[in-house]
Formats: structure tokens, sequence, C-alpha cells
């Protein structure tokens, strides 16, 4: 399984420092996208006892385990961020890919990715980021003195799983307790802040970053433990707690009633033994009752969230795994329909959050339900990304503007017909009425849900995509990212290696068309597939697309994984790394105006301005021509070095260097001279009297 490898907070800092007077986005979220609030609308939201500027957050998930998630997240309107569930089992295996959206929603994702004690500090280090860019008011807010009260506030959401013994064990109450006063990580961090934002090095960061946890009871969590994990949140942890509830509570035949005879979604086929192994609804409506007054008499609220994606069989063949977990818009009516119930059974006497199926055109409904947070996966895996969540906010001012509220609790009252004594009896109105709308809505059925993304006749290699840029914004994690280059084409020669001496090879040309390209930042990518079902073209770009990595530790530790890492230092910029598990190396040095490419065979070296050879040597210690103390080489069959390699890596070397743009793999170097070979592909030739035209584009695979 791919690793993530948290980015280093100097790196976080930096880019979201520079990025955006370059290229007007923090992260590639543009400056435009974000959330800035809505004139003369106040969007707070009380979850438990704690106030939020939106009810608004990513659901735990995919856009919630690294940093830079959470930070986006927050920049595009979310106030409550549910972190991605935590268990003790910190080191799952998870095939891949793990994501499809190509029209509703699957994924076989469990829970974090990262080591516990990864997970923490990336918490903590988005809380940093985001302390520092509200002080810096990046979000450019022309009059903060005209926001709502409240407006920055955030809640933390520690989504925790699957069983007590798991929960009490030293690593997972340990997580919790840090994540609860954080301060010794803070203090440990504080020394990554980058000059740029030097004056914070003494700020006072939060540090009580979790009061409340939403508990997921999926993936084998016990059905009888679920009250004794609650009372152990509560009790021992003095956390709010939610309880993540089963779309299955609707009951067979119900939740099946809605999926295929309502919805049409027949090549679905749920897992029988889920309704077996999750609580129903009378049985969650008693847990609750009875874990009430445990939770009143410390000062806390206990929850429901509907709901977990829905565990169906596998029958599309698009993941590779028997089980997959349904999210979207079918899981959306379900889960509509199970607060229905629910409500029915219980009222407003508890606080109830959601996650199904969310997106602009429904997003005001789930507020009006009176949900706190309404949490989106699914909808923000899809192109704009995390860009769309600023336009859930901005259709909910509108929606409340057109009912004449100016707060979440006037746009409760207001949001449906009929007469409503208080807030209370307005929600079960509106829960009643948008339950039944939600489910005739034809919007939800698979006949309009079974379209997919269109694709062209057009193989996608190392360069020159048609840069439509859909794969950044639908990685969660912003590890793809652009970098410049320019156009260009040249002839050129391989070398061979044979008996001793180094002769000129085959002719070729080399040839970029185009000057905006695409890489991918392998620390930061999960290999979750979903830049794949975006992209028009065949190959997917977290395959195809040069990778590279943030250091050499981590690229050393993926042996099995193509891709780069970039060095500078000394006034020389270096590349290294594996082309089809053949490690390749590129040095350009600006004093001696060369450079030294080798293949692991044979190092030579190039001038920068004519790209002519200035020597060579073998890299087992044979001198440069011939050594009749070797006599093996004489012998030895004949080794063509590829010169396609070193063009393209001076490209990759120049190109993600150049700090006109900014990338997780750049930004340590954002601010810096420039240092760049770009003589090396684009000076005279060793072959400047052919003029063949381009070839046909290779894969990646044969190329970088």
């Amino acid at each position: 399984m791919p690793d993530l490898v948290p980015i280093p907070l100097s790196t976080l800092l930096k880019r979201a420092y520079h990025e955006p007077g370059i290229q007007q986005a923090i992260y590639d979220l543009p400056l435009k996208e974000m959330y800035r609030g809505s004139p003369g609308k106040d969007l707070a939201a009380r979850f438990h006892d704690l106030w939020v500027g939106t009810p608004l957050g990513p659901a735990a998930g995919p856009h919630d385990q690294m940093a830079q998630n959470i930070v986006l997240a927050w920049l595009a309107g979310s106030r409550i961020v549910e972190l991605k569930t935590i268990q003790v089992r910190d080191d799952l295996e998870i095939n891949r890919p793990c994501i499809d959206v190509t029209n509703i929603g699957f994924n076989i994702e469990w829970s974090q990715e990262l080591a516990l004690r990864q997970s923490l500090l990336e918490y903590v280090k988005a809380s940093m980021i985001l302390d520092i860019l509200r002080e810096e008011n990046a979000l450019g807010i022309p009059d903060l003195s005209a926001l709502p009260e409240g407006f920055f506030e955030t809640v933390y959401d520690l989504s925790v799983g699957y069983d007590l013994r798991g929960i009490q064990t030293d690593a997972v109450t340990g997580f919790i307790e840090h994540a609860k006063r954080a301060e010794m990580e803070v203090d440990g961090l504080r020394a990554e802040i980058p000059d740029e934002y030097a004056r914070y090095r003494n700020y006072p960061f939060r540090t009580d970053l979790v009061k409340t946890a939403t508990l997921s009871t999926f993936h084998g969590c016990p059905r009888g433990e679920i009250e004794r994990i609650c009372r152990y949140l509560l009790e021992e942890m003095g956390l709010h707690t939610v309880i993540k509830l089963n779309p299955v509570q609707l009951g067979r035949e119900r939740l099946e009633h809605l999926l295929y005879d309502v919805l049409g979604y027949t090549s679905l086929q749920v897992n029988q033994e889920a309704y077996e192994t999750a609580l129903s609804l009378p049985e969650a409506v008693e847990v609750v009752r009875r874990l009430e007054p445990i939770a009143q008499a410390r000062g806390l609220s206990i929850g429901v969230k509907f709901s977990h994606t829905l565990e169906v069989y596998n029958t599309l063949g698009r993941l590779p795994d028997r089980l997959m977990y349904l999210s979207g818009q079918p899981l959306h009516v379900i889960a509509v329909s199970l607060v229905a119930e629910w409500r029915a059974a219980v009222g407003t006497r508890y606080p109830v959050s959601f996650a199904a199926g969310i997106d602009r055109r429904n997003f005001g409904n789930a507020v009006a339900m009176g949900l706190v947070p309404v949490t989106v996966c699914t909808d923000i895996l899809r192109p704009r990304g995390y860009a769309r969540m600023s336009h859930y906010l901005e259709e909910l001012a509108g929606q409340m503007g057109r009912v004449g509220a100016t707060t979440i609790d006037e746009y409760v009252m207001a949001a449906r017909p009929g007469e409503a004594r208080d807030r209370d009896a307005a929600v079960m109105r509106n829960t009643a009425l948008i339950a039944a709308e939600t489910a005739a809505d034809s919007r939800y059925a698979a006949i309009q849900n079974c379209g997919s993304p269109n694709k062209i006749a057009s193989q996608l290699w190392c360069f020159d995509c048609i840069a439509c840029d859909k794969c950044l914004p639908v990685c969660p994690n912003d590890a793809n990212f652009i970098f410049p280059t320019s156009a260009v084409q040249f002839g050129y020669r391989d070398y061979v290696l044979s008996r001793g001496d180094l002769l000129p090879g085959e002719q070729h040309v080399f040839s970029i068309a185009a000057e905006h390209q695409i890489a991918n930042f392998a620390d930061a990518c999960n290999e979750c597939g979903n830049c794949d079902t975006f992209c028009p073209e065949y190959g997917g770009p977290f395959i195809e697309k040069p990778g590279f990595f943030g250091s050499r530790a981590s690229w050393e530790a993926r042996p099995q994984h193509d891709g780069f890492y970039l060095e500078r230092e000394d006034g020389v910029d270096r590349i290294r790394g594996r082309i089809q598990g053949r490690v390749y190396g590129l040095a350009v040095d600006r004093a001696t105006r060369e450079a030294r490419f080798d293949d692991g065979v044979v190092e030579i070296t190039l001038g920068l301005a004519d790209r002519e050879l200035h020597g060579w040597r073998a890299l087992d210690g044979v001198a440069a021509g011939r050594d009749p103390a070797r006599p093996p080489f004489r012998h030895a069959p004949d080794h063509i070095v590829a010169m396609v390699n070193a063009y393209r890596m001076a490209v990759l070397l120049e190109g993600v260097l150049d700090t006109r743009r900014v990338s997780f793999v750049n930004a340590r170097y954002a601010g810096a001279a420039p240092l760049t070979g770009a003589e090396l592909r684009s000076g005279p030739s060793q072959a400047r009297h052919l003029q063949a035209p381009r070839h046909g584009r290779p894969r990646a695979r044969d190329s970088a």
C-alpha cells in the first residue's frame, strides 16, 4: 500500500505564504472560491454547547486526515471538521484504488492511513496554520468587523472506532488526551515555523483541539459494546459524544423499497449480514436514553449521526474488494428517511448530525431540518473539489434571503410553510416535509445517476496532456500539481558504450509542445484513483505523470515506486529517481556550466550551452575511454545510454524547481534565486541538423 508521508509544517506554511501572490490560491484552492461570509447573514450554529461559524464540514474520510485537507476545508467555509476515524490498528493494508465516484459513490476505506502519532501532529499542524491564516486575514476579507461574531469559531470533532479494548489502549487514549491538551506538540512544532512567519514562533496557538467525539459504529464495531464505548468517552475522556449509526437501521423492507423500487438502483446488492450486526433503531434509541443522564451529570451531551455508508457487494468491478461502501445520491434519500424515523421516535431531544449525499442543492434542506453539522464527502470528490463547499453556504444564504431570515434559527422557522410555535416544532415540520420531498425527487434516481465522465481517445504520458487541470481539485490531498515548461524540439543521439568506448548512437527527436505540465507529489498520494475517474485521457495522472517525493528518505522508503526527488545545494541542482525501476541521476552545476547524467552504468558530462559531450566515466571505476587493465568491458554487451531520460529529467528539474508556480515540492525554495538547467534542453543540439517530425508520444513507463 502506498504510504502517506506528512508534509513538514515549514513547507506547508511557506507554500501558504507564497502561493496567493504567485497563483492566487492556497494549496490550489483559488482565492475567489474561499468563503468570506454572506453579507447580512449569520450562519453560526451550535454543536453540543459549542458555537461554530457555519454548520458545514467534511465528513470523516479522505478530506480530513492530512493538514492540508483540513486547511482546504476551512478555507472553503467548513467550521466543524470531523477528523478521519482513528483506531488502534494504524497499519491497515487498504487495496487500491479505494474510491469510485464515477456517478454515485463507493469506497473501500477504513480509518486513518497514518500512524496515530502522525495523525495527531497533522491535526495540530492544521490548527496552527489556521491560527496563522486567520491572524493574517488570508481570506482577504475587506472588513473583518462586519463579520458575524464567531465567524471563525471552529470545532475539531474526533472520529474514533472500533471497539472498547482498542480505545482503552495507551495508544488511542493517549492520542485523545494529547488532542485535548496539545501544548507539547505545539511547542515541538514552533521551530518549524519558517522565517516568513517568524513572528508566530511565540504565538499562543490553540491547544485544546478536541472536545467532541463521534463513535464510528462500522467495520465490526460490536453492537453490545457501543454503549460501553460511549460511557468511556463521556466518563473517562470527558467528551461530548455522537453515535454514528448505520443506514440499515431503516429496516430491510423500507431500505430496499427505497433503494430498488423508488430509486431504481437494482444493480446494487445490500450485504444482508449488515442488518444483523448493526443496532436496530429502537435499540439505538434506548442506548441514547440510558447515556443521557451520564452525559448531563458531566455537563456533556449525547447525540446521533446519520449515517454511515451502506455496505453492498461489489457488482461493478471498479474497486478490488468483495464489499464496498455506498455513498452519494441514493444514500442521501435513505439517510434523510432515517432522520425522519428517528425524529418520529424521540422528537428533537437529542442533537443529530448528518453525512449522506450532501451537495449544493440539498445542503439548505439539511440545515432546515436542524442538523448540525452537515458534513460532506462524495460531492467534493467531484470536479472543483473543496471549492464546491463555499457554494453550499452561498446557496444557503440565498435561501435565507428568500424567506427573510438572517440567522439559522430564523431560517429553520421559515424554511417551509405552516405554523410552528417554536424552533423544535419547526424542525419536526421541516423534517417530515423534506423527507417526503427527497424520496420523491427524481434527481436521486438511478436513471439520473448512471453516466460516466467523458473520455477522449488519448493516452496520458509524462508530458503534454490536454491540461484541463481536473486532476488537481478532485485530489483530496492536493497531490497533483502544475509546473511550467517551455515548448521545445531538438534532435539528439543516444550513446553506446561498446568495448570500452563511448560512441554516438541512434538519432531521435526530443519534443515538448506545452508550457503547462502536471506532476504528482507522491508523499501526499495514496493512489485512491479519483483523479483517474475524472481525467479525460486514459492512464491515470497518479500513474502516468511524473511522481515526486518530498525527500530522499521518502523516496528510498518506496523502492518499488517510480519517481524522483530534488535537491539544491551549493549552486548545484540535482534530480534522482527511478524510471521503470532503474535509477538515474542528473546534476546541473551553474559554476562549471555543466550537467552530469548517470544511468547507473555510465556518467556523462555535457555542456549546458551546447549539450556537447565533455567527458564520461564508467561508474564501476573504469576511466573514460579504455582501460587495458579491465578487459571485461571489451567483451561485455553494448550498453545504450538512453539520453531521452537525461532530457526529460532536465525538464522536470527545471520546471518543478521553477517557483513561478509553488508546490509542495519546491515550496522550501520559494523566494530564493532560481537555479535551472534550461540550457541543457534548449541550447544547440549535438544533432542540430536533424529536423525530424515529432514521434508519437510514448507511455510514461517508457519515459519518466
